[in-house]
């Protein structure tokens, strides 16, 4: 895909990307697909997925209590727990407000820990990782934040995502629907989003504005970036997925070249 080609102007040390459709196909990918890069916050979605698992198997119910009172494994996913940003600390009421919480998926990888009884990146491992070959990620400190991979690897989770194996496609798609709908909230990086939809672990693009993905993005486009410079997109009406990683942190350069980006390759997959 010639639209891959644009990686090579980023500002940025080393970057990689790939595209993935929902057949499995790879038509194309560009740069170092090997490297093993930190993911930031697109460690979340590989932690949703395996809180999706120990639901699929019974260790836990979406509706049962786990974070502050009142607070489900459900709100927590969906950054409604009330939790803040980086602190174990109530800032709202569960459910009245999307507060993007790292600190709500450390609780949330303790609660799992403790009801599977398997420390929580070595069930992220047996969960989703050895199931899906992706022999070069690891979870190596919080489930917020502290993930390392390749697009090697974020290729199978991506395509995993849009044909699931590991899990009932009724609870992927769950995932992808917005939980709590009309909730207000900060985009990190991008401002007050009114609404600022998200599902299970993975945002939602909706209507947002400023956004991460492109113009053409579908209103279904569901994913998340990362402070370190990475993303990955699923669009369900372009059957396609994308992956980028990178080694400098997201700024004003990802702000300006990520829609871009985005827009050129969902052009080129739909042939225009």
């Amino acid at each position: 895909m010639q639209s891959l080609e644009m990686i090579d102007n980023w500002p940025v040390p080393t970057v990689a990307a790939a595209v993935v459709r929902a057949d499995g196909a790879v038509p194309g990918t560009r740069g170092p697909l090997a490297h093993r890069f930190p993911l930031a916050s697109v460690t979340k979605p590989l932690v949703a997925y395996a809180a999706l698992v120990a639901y699929e198997e019974g260790a836990v119910e979406l509706d049962e209590p786990a974070g502050p009172e009142g607070s489900t494994v459900r709100h927590l996913l969906a950054h409604t727990s009330g939790l803040a940003f980086d602190e174990h600390r109530v800032t709202a009421p569960p459910g009245t407000r999307r507060l993007y919480s790292n600190a709500g998926f450390e609780v949330l990888g303790d609660h799992i820990a403790k009801a599977t009884d398997i420390p929580f990146p070595e069930y992220v491992r047996q969960a989703v990782l050895e199931p899906l070959g992706m022999t070069s990620t690891v979870l190596a400190g919080s489930p917020a934040k502290d993930g390392v991979s390749t697009v090697d690897d974020l290729l199978r989770f991506a395509a995993e995502v849009q044909a699931p194996r590991l899990l009932d496609p009724r609870t992927v798609l769950a995932a992808q629907t917005v939980v709590h709908p009309g909730l207000k909230g900060v985009l990190p990086g991008y401002g007050h989003q009114n609404p600022n939809d998200w599902g299970l672990g993975f945002e939602i693009r909706a209507t947002k504005q400023p956004h991460w993905t492109g113009a053409s993005s579908s209103p279904a486009t569901f994913g998340h970036f990362g402070q370190s410079g990475t993303f990955l997109w699923i669009d369900p009406v372009a059957g396609a997925a994308c992956v980028a990683l990178t080694d400098r942190d997201f700024g004003p350069w990802a702000a300006e070249v990520w829609p871009a980006f985005t827009d050129a390759v969902l052009a080129e997959l739909a042939g225009r």
